[in-house]
């Protein structure tokens, strides 16, 4: 039986990374950071890789995976951070059809020409809007969870706890999805 030398660094960051979402994005960055070093590290060495780019290369990922896992760290949603979240994400959706609406209205009193080629203004697939805090959600960060503008739904059951607040109309990723940031 062959034995795979990467093997034990998928295990230690399995272990490492198995029960995150309830930690400060401080403990979240230490770990990822720490996560991502010791794998990339771990890499370049068994592959031979000098250590004088090793070292530099491995630091280089922590820092990049630590400050990643800073920015946005999340935590499971309560019901009330859900319902807030919801009511948020119906008002703002409707903001934006009446936003949508006024703009063709306005753009509709010119001539038939003009109408035609005025295409519809498109909503956004995921919008990122506020939800409230709770006992989980770290100190100083900016609570807001996805909402899916097609199927009218919350996109899973995750708050993301932003460091700072994105401007509004802005794109951000959230893990694998990027959404348009549209606050309450």
């Amino acid at each position: 039986m062959k034995k795979s030398k990467f093997l034990p660094f998928v295990v230690v960051a399995t272990l490492f990374t198995s029960s995150c979402e309830n930690m400060s994005p401080g403990e979240n960055a230490a770990v990822m950071g720490g996560a991502a070093g010791m794998v990339t590290g771990g890499v370049l060495a068994l592959a031979g890789v000098d250590p004088s780019i090793t070292i530099p290369v491995a630091a280089g990922a922590a820092l990049l995976a630590g400050g990643a896992a800073y920015i946005v760290s999340k935590q499971q949603a309560t019901k009330r951070q859900e319902e807030i979240a919801l009511q948020n994400a119906r008002a703002a959706e409707a903001r934006m059809i009446a936003q949508q609406n006024k703009a063709r209205s306005s753009s509709s009193s010119g001539t038939q020409v003009a109408k035609s080629k005025k295409a519809p203004a498109s909503m956004p697939k995921l919008i990122a809007v506020d939800t409230v805090t709770s006992s989980q959600s770290p100190a100083g960060t900016k609570p807001v969870m996805l909402y899916d503008t097609q199927s009218r739904k919350i996109v899973g059951n995750d708050v993301f706890n932003l460091k700072s607040q994105p401007a509004v109309g802005s794109n951000k990723k959230f893990d694998t999805m990027t959404a348009q940031y549209v606050g309450r």
